[in-house]
């Protein structure tokens, strides 16, 4: 009677609660053995790869439980069926023992190319292995590995029928790398899932070691990744996202590291710097700086990394950058910070400034321009007003010259000729001053222009980048209802800006205090081929006394105003043969409209 060794039933009992928590994980287990090309799979493993369970009949083995074990309670029935059992196992052994001394006795093997082993007695390792496997599934612990469900081996061959063409080369070549450098091999691929549809698994393994002439076993494991195949799914579509919307940006992004070599150039960086994406990765950013900045770049990165001390991460600043062919350029630059898997990297964010200073500096130009056509304009009123107001006395003065003359020449005198004659000249240059303020206000009063065809689109544009600046700060809302239908005009750019700059000032003084603040800029056709312009506001409006008064010169209801904007204006549109008035809205505030002629056709060719 053979004695049942306790610790082969717990190593039995290890196996079993291995095999159980494995195929509870739904890992499964397989073996290849590559002498005889047999498989053994595991049912998880079955499940897994999609193979049909009734072409691989379960083999019968023992089912033990480990509670059951307790050497204190077996029974007499329990021990004369493991008697039984034994001595099955000392045939199987026996047998086993005779195949070995005799592959032990004969020459040394040569493995053949389906990877078995033949010896010069003329047994295969096919045999030998086939007696193995009797000998060990004869007993619970010959399929302890795969657990007591496993599978009867199925032909490898088959295994490989039922994939894709694409996936049984790539699991041949990985299997073959394996055999030939003992490295583990780790194949992805698609398998069936009845009764339709299908699902991604790993088959992982490598080659275990056996003794001497033994057959070649490959053993690993199946595992279902479904999910982490839809989780790199989702990173790819996010990333995909993420480019996209990088590659749409107008401003351009770099990433660089602790060292200041860029790891990342997004496609706006590549087309305002002058390289591409290639080119630029593994460069110190410091070649996309110009000045003092180039040469300092790298010594604030060392400060940075040594004290954590921060001067302008979080803060945008304008520096100078320089493109590849050295040209020079301002940009705003913003730089934020993040660390990842230990390391720091920083990510800027630049923006071209090229385009907004050259605007700055015209509407600085535009600016000025309009301050010195005002303050003409406005001297122009002035010496309109002096003309009319100067006008009476000086004829006033020569009135009473030539009538004090007359007086003189009743008067017998030897002077009275020399008196006469002063007399006549101050008249006459009384009369001169006269005529040369007149000639002031007939000029100021045609207004001579350069009229030119322009967009009222853009005049009022241009307008309102000076004149409703700080507008949507104090919470004003901008509308302009421009018809494109009606928008070439004849005009002097810089004066009808000037009224435009005019009417958007008092209108937003006009709002300061209201609680609705709303500015409306239109345009439409008006009779004898004049477009209007009207610009509305939310004000409080005026009274009706101020209405009559509103051109007038020197007239207003500000504080610290001069009273010549509007009367300005006036000229200006009356000088361009339109006329400009002003009138109280129904639901409140103020609308002030002014018409100029519209461009006509022989207008627009000699524009052309």
């Amino acid at each position: 009677m053979t004695v049942i060794d306790r610790s082969d039933i717990d190593d039995r009992c290890l196996h079993e609660r291995l095999q159980a928590g494995l195929e509870g994980a739904g890992v499964g287990v397989w073996e290849l053995n590559l002498a005889s090309q047999e498989l053994v799979l595991s049912p998880a493993a079955h499940h897994l790869l999609g193979l049909t369970r009734h072409h691989a009949p379960p083999i019968d083995a023992v089912s033990l439980d480990a509670a059951a074990l307790d050497a204190a309670a077996l029974h007499d029935a329990a021990v004369n069926d493991a008697a039984l059992h034994d001595a099955a196992l000392d045939h199987a052994a026996l047998d086993h023992a005779a195949l070995d001394d005799a592959a032990l006795h004969a020459p040394p093997a040569a493995p053949s190319l389906d990877g078995s082993v033949h010896d010069s007695a003329g047994f295969h390792s096919a045999d030998l292995d086939a007696a193995r496997y009797a000998a060990a599934h004869s007993t619970p612990l010959g399929s302890a590995a795969l657990g007591p469900a496993a599978t009867a081996p199925i032909s490898f061959d088959r295994f490989l029928a039922q994939l894709p063409p694409e996936d049984r080369a790539m699991m041949e070549n990985a299997l073959r790398h394996s055999i030939e450098t003992g490295a583990a091999f780790n194949v992805e691929y698609r398998t069936p899932r009845p009764p339709a549809g299908s699902h991604w698994v790993r088959i992982r393994g490598s080659v275990v070691p056996s003794a001497p002439g033994a057959p070649l076993v490959l053993s690993g494991i199946v595992q279902d990744i479904d999910d982490q195949k839809e989780l790199e799914q989702a990173l790819r579509t996010q990333e995909t996202h993420l480019r996209s919307i990088l590659e749409t940006v107008p401003d351009a992004m770099i990433v660089i590291d602790s060292r200041g070599l860029m790891r990342f150039f997004s496609s706006a960086a590549e087309r305002l710097f002058g390289y591409s994406e290639g080119e630029a990765i593994g460069r110190n950013v410091s070649e996309l700086m110009a000045g003092p900045d180039r040469s300092r770049h790298d010594n604030h990165l060392q400060r940075y990394s040594k004290s954590g001390e921060r001067h302008i991460i979080g803060i945008g600043r304008i520096v100078t950058g320089r493109r590849r062919d050295g040209t020079t350029f301002p940009i705003h630059l913003t730089i934020g910070e993040m660390q990842s898997g230990g390391e720091r990297y920083f990510t800027g964010f630049v923006r071209d400034l090229t385009e907004y200073q050259q605007t700055q500096a015209r509407l600085h130009e535009l600016q000025s321009e309009l301050v010195h056509v005002s303050r003409l304009s406005a001297m122009g009123e002035m010496a309109s007003a002096l003309a009319h107001e100067l006008n009476q006395p000086l004829s006033a003065i020569s009135n009473y010259i030539k009538g004090s003359r007359r007086l003189l020449n009743a008067i017998d005198d030897s002077n009275r000729g020399k008196i006469e004659s002063a007399m006549d000249r101050a008249a006459e240059q009384a009369l001169r001053a006269g005529q040369i303020i007149r000639r002031l206000r007939d000029f100021v009063a045609r207004g001579e222009t350069e009229k030119q065809v322009e967009s009222l689109a853009k005049l009022i544009e241009e307008a309102g980048a000076l004149g409703l600046s700080g507008a949507r700060e104090q919470g004003v809302q901008l509308r302009f209802n421009l018809n494109p239908q009606h928008d070439l005009v004849l005009v002097d750019r810089v004066q009808i800006q000037q009224v435009l700059v005019n009417l958007f000032r008092n209108a937003l003084e006009a709002m300061a205090n209201s609680e609705k603040k709303e500015l409306i800029a239109a345009n439409a056709r008006a009779a004898d081929h004049m477009i209007e312009v009207s610009v509305s506001d939310t004000g409080t409006g005026f009274q009706d006394d101020v209405q009559s008064n509103l051109f007038q010169t020197f007239f207003t209801t500000k504080e610290t105003g001069m009273g010549v904007g509007l009367s300005i204006s006036r000229s200006i549109i009356e000088a361009h043969g339109g006329r400009m008035w002003a009138e109280n809205n129904p639901w409140g505030g103020a609308t002030f409209r002014f018409t100029l002629p519209a461009a006509s056709q022989e207008d627009l060719a000699d524009a052309t």
